[in-house]
């Protein structure tokens, strides 16, 4: 009865507010998981030359370890190119990562955030498997220390940290939101992942509207209840539904474009993700 009712919501939607051609311009999308998924491994020249080739002037830096030596010089040519990097990735592991004594690649991030002078959101995921055997509490707990840390760090270098579901326990829309009462209003955001809220579908239109004061990006993908995890938007059969109770809400943007399948060239699944999108609203 509970999938039957989700699937309700999604089939008719309250409002079906209109979706005019600026929600989805390419100014208000912001191409992302570009970086770590490339099977062509670009340099940040020919990346960069990829987003203006395409239309944007703005990207999300979600990088690997192997991309850290060229990351200053990556963030300084996108600025002197007039590309904004819209956020850089942070993936915190409570088993090695602790407040004061970030592990090497972790640190990396603000050293380079200090070195370039960039000013930007700092999207924090943190690795589910040291949620595993935690009680709530242990985990409320370790996750906010951690939170108050980097905010403070990111803080300092003119930055704002925001919350990125990524599975287990700090994937909860509800667990985030309890972190975040624990700051002043507008210091902390939510960045949420269709790609991450498979098992949690049937709580959509519940998590949105709650989330929805704190939400300052949504990650858009292909949308099916089992699966697979990554598809091409517009060849699922949830996510229009999804996009449009976000657009019901009142939610205008900016929204997160994948170039993310593993073994893929992002340029191409940018555009068929772009493509998807436009044909879905606004064909």
């Amino acid at each position: 009865m509970k999938k039957m009712f989700f699937l309700g919501l999604l089939i008719f939607t309250a409002c079906n507010t209109p979706v005019s051609e600026n929600t989805f311009s390419k100014e208000n999308l912001i191409p992302w998981s570009i970086v770590g998924f490339d099977v062509n491994e670009r340099t940040p020249e020919e990346r960069i030359e990829m987003i203006q080739n395409l239309g944007y002037k703005q990207y999300g830096y979600g990088h690997r370890v192997r991309h850290i030596p060229t990351m200053a010089e990556e963030w300084k040519l996108a600025q002197e190119k007039g590309v904004e990097i819209h956020n850089v990735w942070l993936y915190i592991n409570l088993s090695k990562d602790i407040p004061d004594a970030l592990r090497a690649q972790s640190e990396a991030v603000f050293e380079n955030l200090e070195k370039t002078g960039l000013h930007t959101q700092v999207w924090v995921g943190m690795d589910p498997n040291f949620f595993t055997n935690v009680s709530d509490k242990v985990a409320f707990e370790k996750a906010k220390a951690m939170i108050v840390y980097l905010s403070k760090r990111a803080k300092s270098l003119g930055c704002k940290i925001a919350l990125y579901n990524h599975g287990g326990w700090y994937g909860n829309p509800k667990n985030q939101l309890e972190i975040i009462s624990q700051f002043p209003k507008g210091e902390i955001g939510i960045i949420y992942n269709f790609h991450h809220a498979h098992e949690d579908l049937e709580n959509f239109k519940e998590n949105i509207q709650l989330m929805f004061p704190y939400l300052w990006c949504v990650n858009l993908n292909g949308m099916k209840k089992e699966g697979p995890k990554i598809i091409t938007i517009g060849e699922g059969d949830l996510e229009k539904n999804m996009i449009q109770e976000l657009i019901d809400l009142g939610y205008k943007g900016p929204w997160g474009i994948l170039g993310h399948v593993k073994g893929g060239d992002p340029e191409i699944i940018l555009e068929k993700n772009y493509k998807g999108l436009q044909k879905m609203f606004l064909n």
